[in-house]
């Protein structure tokens, strides 16, 4: 279990934020003093100081009894389920990657297996304290004097704040989790058995708990049934040996600890760790199992990108220069056999992940969030596919990035932010509540001190 660092560390450390806010200089733009990230696109240097929030990655508390946590806006995933886990409880939707940060889930959005029932992270928050463009700290809800600033904060990605404390909702579940692998001959089919799963919540008489899946060609797609259990017997290991997105074709069944089930797809960044040769199992014998973690593989990630090594290869080798394709896409369900027929002929990427969502349902209630506009009661499914492709010379230009833009655009999906995006100013907008951001900002950041959201995650070229 992780260090519990209670209201009086914490409290000390937003003191300490709101001083290192305040040493920015007047017109200086206000960013986050923070080495690592999840993030996919260039970040802006910078000379300036950035937001001291060293102090906010812990866990405040867990209460069991009405299983919620108190969570700083750094903590990593990874610490919060270390922390809630051993009172036999973990957060509503727990993102694939060890090192992504409750603060981070929320204002970037986050998504995992249970998303079908349980929504987006930002949807089992209670309240939220948001330290704002002016330098305020306000506790925002889902009512009350700041439930603009509450309703708008997903997905704003820093342009309205920074989360120094989040209040969530925590789930019961048994230690471990029992999973079915079904095969489908076509995305259809497969889709089909999706909105049957998602409506019923069971499949074949037994409940489903989680539910994801993996493309692996037009005629081979898995999804994978989740189902909480205390069921005995032999658990698989997948950080070992052993590589969990294999198992998807290898097995029907397979019992994970609950921790472990959490982590499947982190210790090998679902299958791009191939990319470092990882997966071979000469190599998988000497490679520490310590480095066998996302963080790990993203470092080496922005080493390449330093040092430019695949492109030297590339260009050594004669071969076209590669564009990097790493995006999640949301499709309504019944568009996604259209979106991934055109992916295969124009991307060719596999395999791709598949993970259902709805926005959550709470007695009869549905909330909607202008920043990531969902239809109530529908299904979505997300895409993820990470990885890069030979393009030629105009590769710096994202031009597949730039047609699978398009294409989501005309399914009227959506795409995560976390990434490259190029949409012109008014499709932003219009496809992120930029007129409702925009009116949220003026009244917590009047003198503009963070960087608008546009202009923060779009591409420029």
């Amino acid at each position: 279990m992780v260090q519990i660092v209670g209201w009086a560390a914490h409290e000390a450390a937003v003191e300490q934020l709101v001083r290192s806010h305040a040493a920015i200089p007047d017109g200086a733009p206000v960013r986050l003093a923070k080495r690592t990230s999840n993030l996919f696109r260039a970040r802006a240097a910078s000379d300036t100081p950035g937001l001291d929030v060293s102090g906010l990655a812990g866990v405040i508390e867990v209460d069991p009894a009405t299983r919620t946590a108190q969570v700083q806006g750094m903590c990593t995933y990874e610490d919060l389920v270390a922390a809630t886990l051993p009172h036999g409880l973990i957060p509503l939707v727990v993102p694939q990657l060890r090192t992504i940060t409750l603060g981070g889930a929320v204002t970037g959005l986050g998504i995992e297996a249970t998303s079908f029932r349980n929504g987006l992270p930002h949807e089992s928050v209670l309240e939220m304290d948001v330290l704002t463009g002016s330098g305020e700290v306000v506790t925002a809800r889902p009512d009350g004097e700041h439930a603009d600033l509450f309703r708008s904060f997903p997905n704003s990605y820093g342009s309205l704040g920074y989360a120094t404390r989040l209040h969530i909702e925590l789930e019961a579940v048994p230690p471990r989790v029992a999973l079915r692998h079904l095969r489908f001959d076509d995305v259809t089919s497969a889709t089909g058995a999706i909105e049957k799963i998602v409506e019923a919540g069971e499949h074949a008489g037994v409940r489903v708990d989680a539910l994801d899946g993996a493309a692996f060609a037009p005629d081979e797609v898995y999804l994978t049934l989740a189902t909480w259990t205390d069921e005995d017997g032999p658990t698989s290991d997948y950080t070992g040996q052993q590589i969990y997105y294999r198992s998807l074709q290898e097995r029907t069944r397979d019992l994970l600890t609950m921790h472990d089930y959490l982590w499947r797809w982190d210790t090998d960044w679902f299958w791009c760790s191939g990319a470092f040769g990882v997966q071979h199992p000469l190599v998988r014998r000497v490679w520490p199992r310590r480095w066998r973690r996302s963080d790990v593989y993203h470092r080496l990630v922005g080493l390449d990108r330093r040092f430019d090594v695949v492109g030297r290869l590339d260009r050594r080798a004669g071969r076209p220069q590669r564009e990097r394709v790493i995006q999640d896409i949301e499709v309504l369900g019944e568009r996604l056999p259209e979106f991934l027929e055109w992916f295969d002929a124009e991307v060719g990427m596999r395999p791709v992940w598949l993970c259902p969502l709805r926005l959550r349902e709470v007695d009869g209630d549905v909330r909607t969030w202008p920043g990531y506009p969902l239809e109530p009661r529908r299904t979505y499914v997300n895409v993820g596919f990470w990885g890069t492709v030979h393009v030629g010379d105009d590769a710096p230009q994202g031009p597949t990035n730039r047609a699978i833009e398009a294409k989501v655009h005309e399914l009227g999906g959506h795409k995560s932010l976390y990434s490259e995006a190029f949409h012109p100013r008014e499709v932003f907008d219009e496809l992120y509540g930029g007129i409702a951001l925009a009116e949220v900002r003026r009244r917590y950041d009047p003198t503009g001190r963070l960087t608008g959201l546009h202009d923060k995650v779009v591409h420029t070229q």
